[in-house]
């Protein structure tokens, strides 16, 4: 069993890239049925942290490949937007 608390401390890696996407800032779940549908991550949007808007990740639950000691690999890939 684990805490939100220890998700947040793991490390997300991207196993179609190997690209370390971040840490988990954030979940989505779902109060009905009781369970997290997806993590957020925020992403590198901004300059100085202040200029730009700050662009989030969200990587479905069912995209999550493994929860080992320090990270998560997840099967992430990118959606183009037209």
């Amino acid at each position: 069993m684990l805490k939100l608390s220890e998700i947040r401390e793991k490390e997300i890696i991207n196993i179609n890239n190997g690209e370390r996407m971040g840490y988990v800032d954030d979940f989505e779940l779902n109060l009905e049925k009781g369970y997290i549908d997806s993590l957020v991550i925020s992403g590198t949007g901004k300059i100085l942290g202040i200029f730009g808007k700050n662009l989030e990740i969200i990587i479905d639950w069912n995209n999550i490949v493994k929860i080992g000691t320090d990270t998560i690999l997840v099967d992430y890939k990118k959606e183009i937007s037209k």
